[in-house]
């Protein structure tokens, strides 16, 4: 990760503490610590940059970039500002370059089990590496660890990663092929449109007549050259020498098709595990932490944003989480700093 040493202009100082003298990491204390590296985990961390905040950014898989980045890195997103359009792969590698102009202490392969209050209001995190020391905390872990729902039929598993695919990393990988995509929620209508252009031909599998998606890329599907087969069910996929037949039963129906194809991906979605969260000090509610307008959970000095929280009309969406950010850690650093509330606006931001 490239570092750039330029520091921000016309903001409000706090103190920070720099471990100059490398302590091991159960001695320093930092600020602010940031558990979650997807976009808003990362985008939060440079916001408290901005306040020249010490943060510590930890995530549990190897790389930056949560869910966005590690499952749907081609997947184009549509609904985060400034963008007409933009890979979940090249979003995290915009922020992970913003995030790095503060210079945040990051540890990936850290996964946090424990957050322990201590008697002078700052915390102890347990993690897979070691121990660290914070005043403040902010959630911000997502859906937790995703696993996809697998098709229900029965299949040869060595399939999977060659021609069978739970999601897409590179769509250039299925240009001029013959590709099934069974799903009928945003991902799938999405993959649908980005591989029409690409791949020789695209069949796209729903259940039901009507897709999931958002209204727009539904007209846009109907009006592409992706073939639709609804309402279907794979009833059956097998190897067909360098090929895949996939078996089609119709809903309600007495009707049959058998697809030969060069690759089938499927999008059933995935099913999240937030179990570490029943282990932390916080009030949740189906097990999404239960937060204030001002981000606050349920313990003072830990704040919660992105996904993992439910509120009043909470909306899980990147763009959602991008606002809730900003709110966390101003909301962090007046708790730290009471007598210090200032919050940044846009025309003070560093050039």
């Amino acid at each position: 990760m490239n570092e750039m040493s330029h520091q921000p202009k016309n903001q409000t100082n706090y103190p920070a503490n720099h471990d100059t003298n490398h302590e091991p990491e159960r001695q320093h204390l930092y600020e602010i610590a940031v558990i979650g590296g997807g976009p808003v985990g990362m985008f939060a961390a440079f916001y408290a940059g901005l306040h020249s905040a010490d943060v510590l950014l930890l995530e549990s898989l190897s790389e930056l970039g949560g869910q966005t980045g590690n499952l749907y890195p081609a997947k184009i997103l549509y609904d985060i500002g400034g963008f007409t359009g933009i890979s979940g792969q090249e979003l995290v590698a915009q922020l992970e370059q913003q995030a790095a102009h503060f210079h945040p202490t990051i540890k990936t392969a850290t996964n946090v089990q424990t957050i322990d209050p201590q008697p002078d209001g700052t915390f102890l995190l347990g993690t897979t590496n070691g121990i660290f020391h914070t005043k403040s905390v902010i959630i911000a872990t997502g859906g937790g660890a995703f696993t996809p729902r697998k098709l229900a039929c029965p299949y040869d598993p060595a399939l999977e990663g060659t021609k069978l695919f739970y999601y897409v990393r590179d769509l250039d990988s299925f240009k001029g092929l013959d590709v099934a995509i069974a799903g009928g929620g945003d991902s799938a209508i999405d993959w649908a449109l980005a591989l029409a252009p690409i791949a020789k031909s695209v069949h796209l599998i729903h259940r039901r007549d009507q897709f999931r998606g958002l209204e727009s890329s539904v007209d846009e599907l109907h009006h592409s050259t992706v073939q639709l087969h609804t309402p279907f069910l794979i009833q059956g996929v097998t190897a067909n020498g360098p090929r895949l037949d996939v078996t089609l039963d119709q809903v309600r129906g007495d009707e049959t098709r058998t697809l030969n194809v060069d690759r089938l991906l499927v999008n059933y979605g995935f099913m999240s595990e937030n179990r570490q969260l029943r282990n932390w000090p916080l009030t949740l509610e189906h097990n999404e932490i239960v937060v204030t307008s001002q981000m606050q959970t349920s313990t003072p000095g830990i704040f919660a944003v992105g996904d993992a929280v439910t509120y009043p009309g909470k909306v899980k969406l990147i763009a959602s989480g991008f606002g809730e950010a900003p709110t966390a850690v101003n909301e962090t650093l007046s708790f730290l700093y009471p007598e210090r509330r200032q919050a940044l606006h846009s025309t003070q931001l560093y050039h």
